[in-house]
């Protein structure tokens, strides 16, 4: 036989309007002002927990701001850089200490709240100020476009916190970041951070290139979590941490083997765009110097050979055309007269042997 445990409802105050009172008390005067007072202190309550949280992710913010600042500073060469690095460790040992102190008060306050005892307006309070439903999502096709849209929209109102979540490095941190806002478990912040993680890598700063992308495969891990339950990643992302923290071992080395491949896509990919940048400022560098005949005077030179006589001529006219050879003011006669000589002295000046 089923025992129901009926304990749950001894810390139940009992409404105001409950006790006798004596008959020359006003008695609704008495309970306006009791119902007064308890409003009162439920509201302190309630404004205290808001200041725990507060500070807590004030004090959150601050760490991962240092944090962000000892990965800059890693693997710091010279003196100046070294002493910056020791004050950033000191500061984040500090902040990591206060961290602790803000989380142990808030723990305090939670379990102060659940002894709370229930009345009237607690009883008649809606219990959720929001839900997330694990339903299969109704599944919609974007075009370029509208994707193209969205996560420009989405970026620009969220980029700030999405770059936070990036910088964070333990599974807790980020499970807390997440609870707080849901909204970034999207597509929208995996494909931010990858963008993000190749930028780095571009600028050379490799330290937060790996700690941005180890936040990314966070996100494409849940994400690919939500896709094989069915269900919106909003509501199975803790699902990940619980999974991640347990220690299962062939979770975690299938995490660390993407991660480890995913950085080397992200070395590949910002090699090709360094690439790609070097050709086009050559090709700029390149139009900025073509001659009046549309030759870049750089490869004219490089290709003149060592020429008989009769062949200068040609080579003498691709240096005009390329604009490395100007004759002035003659007139094509008298260049044509004179570009045997002028071609001799060209070759010489630059300490070739004279065209025979």
């Amino acid at each position: 036989m089923t025992t129901i445990d009926y304990s749950v409802w001894d810390h139940i105050e009992v409404s105001d309007d409950e006790d006798d009172t004596h008959p020359n008390i006003d008695t609704p005067s008495l309970f306006r002002w009791r119902h007064q007072a308890r409003v009162e202190r439920m509201e302190s309550f309630q404004k205290k927990g808001e200041e725990l949280e507060k500070n807590l992710s004030e004090s959150r913010r601050k760490l991962a701001e240092v944090q962000r600042k000892v990965q800059e500073l890693a693997g710091a060469s010279t003196e100046e850089s070294r002493q910056e690095l020791d004050k950033a460790q000191a500061q984040e040992r500090q902040l990591r200490r206060e961290e602790r102190s803000w989380e142990k008060k808030m723990d305090e306050y939670r379990r102060e709240e659940k002894k709370q005892p229930w009345n009237v307006d607690t009883l008649s309070k809606d219990g959720f100020s929001k839900s997330v439903v694990n339903v299969k999502p109704e599944v919609k096709v974007d075009t370029e476009e509208e994707k193209e849209l969205k996560h420009k929209t989405f970026v620009e109102k969220y980029e700030k916190q999405i770059k936070h979540f990036g910088m964070l490095r333990r599974w807790d941190d980020s499970q807390k970041y997440l609870s707080d806002y849901p909204h970034l478990v999207c597509e929208e912040t995996a494909n931010y951070l990858v963008i993000m993680c190749i930028d780095l890598e571009v600028e050379e700063k490799h330290a937060l290139m790996e700690q941005v992308a180890h936040q990314t495969i966070v996100m494409q891990f849940i994400l690919e979590l939500a896709k094989s339950l069915k269900v919106d990643p909003r509501g199975c992302f803790r699902q990940f941490f619980t999974k991640i923290k347990m220690a299962d071992q062939q979770y975690q080395d299938a995490f660390n083997d993407e991660l480890e491949s995913f950085k080397e896509r992200v070395r590949g990919r910002a090699k090709i765009r360094i690439e790609k940048a070097m050709k086009e400022y050559e090709e700029e560098e390149k139009q900025k110097r073509l001659g009046p005949g549309g030759l870049d005077p750089v490869e004219v030179y490089d290709s003149l050979p060592l020429v008989k006589e009769q062949e200068a001529k040609y080579h003498m006219k691709r240096c005009i055309d390329s604009g490395l050879w100007v004759p002035n003011s003659q007139t094509d006669e008298e260049v044509e007269k004179e570009e045997e000589p002028q071609y001799e002295e060209l070759k010489t000046d630059t300490g070739n042997t004279e065209a025979k």
